[in-house]
């Protein structure tokens, strides 16, 4: 067989093969475990599911793997606030906010359970404490994460939802709308 195509596409099976291989055993033996991570990533893909009960219980299980796991902490936070478990997730935001100050992420999405809860002085303050964190990663998800998702219309950024409650604020009670349920429902706490 002294074909050169031949010779061209076994060489190639071979090398895929060989990298295979090679990326198995750094999968399975030599890359670090890092405690609570697998639960974590379970967890994640859970959460994005909508599953929330389950992400909880699997962040709830990274936790006791690796109780300092802050991204552990804010997913379970994030799962108890679409939970409705307002007063558990307050609690589990301010502490992961003591513990790593100068993330926007906790800020914006504590910003939104407050927005929800009805405390909006407080959702504006920590809106505008993300914004003025990191005003990138708050702005919600871009273009593609919408697409892949099947979201046509844009999400508020914690920025844009600010400026609305402070609008909104500045009007006589009578004319308010701080809140329209449907649009509300459709702003997304932040992961990273």
């Amino acid at each position: 067989m002294d074909d050169p195509i031949y010779k061209i596409l076994k060489t190639v099976a071979i090398t895929f093969g060989v990298l295979w291989l090679g990326w198995t055993i750094y999968e399975g033996v030599v890359q670090e475990n890092i405690p609570g991570e697998k639960a974590y990533e379970a967890a994640n893909r859970y959460f994005e599911d909508g599953n929330y009960t389950q992400a909880l219980n699997e962040y709830e299980a990274a936790l006791r793997e690796a109780p300092d796991l802050l991204p552990a902490m804010q997913g379970q936070a994030r799962s108890l606030m679409q939970l409705g478990k307002n007063h558990e997730a307050l609690a589990i935001f301010s502490d992961a906010i003591k513990r790593e100050p100068d993330f926007a992420p906790t800020y914006a999405n504590r910003g939104i359970l407050y927005d929800r809860m009805g405390k909006y002085e407080k959702a504006i303050a920590d809106y505008d404490k993300a914004v003025s964190l990191d005003a990138e990663k708050v702005e919600g998800p871009g273009w593609l994460t919408r697409f892949l998702r099947l979201e046509t219309e844009t999400v508020p950024t914690a920025a844009a939802r600010s400026q609305y409650l402070k609008e909104q604020l500045a009007k006589p009670a009578s004319e308010r709308v701080l809140s329209i349920p449907e649009k509300d429902a459709a702003q997304r706490p932040h992961k990273k």
